[in-house]
């Protein structure tokens, strides 16, 4: 990669990292405003969530500093709608996946045929977050129903 791949690298890098945080702020909060029968399951997968969200976001400050740029101490948009029906945590769930699932298709673009290594993790991270965002929608659909939901 030339320089100003690598400095385009870095700062989407960082932006996932800041985006990646923000769903650990937001899976913590979103686990500490679950009321009702279902509280429990709901509540440890929300917490599982922002794990790994930490999780992604260390290993996208890694990649910073492997390619000797300086991990942001910023943390994404955080919106606190007030809103806290799990259908509610839910969708404002699945457009934080998709603003994640867009800054690594961002980096795919950016390292397409350039850096295996960088290339092969923005398709790594692809997968898992298309698999969150169905897992989400099969969430946000009524029982019975096959069709994916449809914001």
């Amino acid at each position: 990669m030339n320089d100003t791949d690598t400095q385009k690298s870095i700062d989407i890098l960082n932006k996932i990292m800041e985006v990646e945080l923000a769903g650990v702020v937001r899976y913590t909060h979103y686990s500490l405003m679950v009321f009702g029968y279902n509280r429990i399951p709901i509540v440890s997968w929300l917490k599982d969530n922002a794990t790994e969200g930490l999780a992604h976001a260390h290993k996208a400050g890694e990649l910073v500093t492997l390619l000797g740029g300086h991990p942001s101490l910023k943390i994404g948009t955080l919106l606190e709608t007030e809103k806290h029906d799990i259908g509610d945590i839910l969708r404002e769930s699945l457009e934080h996946e998709k603003t994640a699932l867009s800054g690594y298709y961002d980096l795919l673009n950016i390292t397409e045929g350039k850096s295996v290594m960088l290339e092969e993790y923005a398709r790594d991270m692809i997968v898992q977050e298309e698999l969150h965002l169905d897992e989400v929608n099969k969430m946000l659909r009524q029982p019975g129903s096959i069709a994916p939901f449809d914001q």
